[in-house]
């Protein structure tokens, strides 16, 4: 089993690329052959491989090396990143909120990304883990040592983490059968209909923005979200998110599905509505504030949760009140 199957690792992260060209009225031949001679740093072989990998698509759907392409139509390549080198101990502070022998919860603050990438070689999660835990290395993958879930490098809160194979499997199994509990916090931007409920739909990366999810009609994978409206306020909505699957991006698309995006979210939001609040967000207004599972060695129930960080906790209070307008 994939133990990243839920998709947790974003582009922004792992240095993927992505290439768009559009075909042009003169093109003549095979896909792999006019491809690679628009794109020279690929020789024809690579082009077949990442075709072979369906790295290439138009319009959504794997090209053919043979066939010849339509004129109009855009052909996305995904170019995936260079191998990293494995990453190495860094004394970086960590904010534990559990630690036995098998696992730590961690409170992850906004801006630390949770493993190196080619856009961020050092200073992150697994890097100050593998100081931390020295016998780490290796558990689970070299270059994602204990990892078995994530958190985006703008989101804050609870996070688990294997300290040993064992444990790792475990784990694995718990996220796969979705028997642990993971609740998140929201400021948003006005208020769903529907105090509470529940949106399931399929979700997959948007075929001329990779870097993006979108929620589909078909071709995805399933992405479910419980919400309740906490406290609705003047200039902003608190909700609570319980996730039963972990997509990309699921909480940040589905509020904006709602029509509710998240406070701060680059992708998925509002700027010009949160350049106008009191206190513009930092970043999106999201944090993993409960986990929640019975341990998969011991047997013991465990739940953890972290409170509101500062800068979240800043913008909840500016937005309790309407600004006063000026005379």
């Amino acid at each position: 089993m994939d133990i990243f199957d839920d998709e947790m690792f974003s582009e922004e992260e792992t240095g993927e690329r992505f290439l768009n060209i559009m075909v042009p009225a003169d093109i003549a031949g095979r896909t792999d052959v006019w491809l690679a001679q628009q794109f020279p740093e690929f020789s024809r072989s690579r082009i077949q491989s990442l075709i072979w990998q369906k790295r290439i698509t138009c319009e959504g759907a794997p090209v053919k090396a043979s066939a010849t392409p339509r004129v109009g139509q855009i052909i996305e390549i995904s170019v995936p990143p260079p191998v990293p080198a494995d990453p190495e101990p860094e004394d970086i502070p960590l904010s534990i909120v559990h630690e036995d022998a098998h696992c730590l919860v961690l409170n992850k603050p906004a801006g630390l990304v949770v493993h190196p990438s080619c856009g961020h070689p050092t200073g992150t999660l697994v890097n100050a883990l593998l100081h931390y835990c020295r016998d780490l290395k290796g558990i689970g993958g070299v270059e994602r040592p204990g990892i078995v879930h994530r958190l985006d490098k703008d989101t804050s809160g609870l996070i688990i983490i294997a300290k040993n194979e064992t444990a790792m499997t475990a784990f694995v199994d718990l996220f796969h059968d979705k028997t642990i509990t993971k609740v998140y916090l929201a400021l948003v931007h006005g208020c769903p209909k529907a105090l509470d409920g529940r949106v399931e739909n399929l979700m997959a990366r948007k075929p001329y923005n990779r870097r993006k999810m979108a929620i589909v009609p078909s071709n995805g994978k399933v992405a479910i979200t419980n919400y309740r409206v906490e406290k609705r306020y003047p200039l902003a909505t608190l909700i609570k998110c319980q996730i039963e699957t972990g997509r990309t991006h699921q909480i940040r698309v589905h509020m904006r599905s709602l029509g509710c995006p998240i406070l701060g979210d680059l992708a998925y939001g509002r700027p010009a509505a949160d350049a106008a609040l009191p206190i513009p967000p930092p970043r999106q207004m999201l944090h993993a504030t409960q986990i929640s599972f019975i341990h998969p060695i011991t047997g013991e129930p465990l739940s953890f949760h972290a409170p509101l960080p500062d800068d979240f906790t800043a913008i909840l209070n500016s937005i309790k009140s309407r600004p006063k307008k000026k005379p």
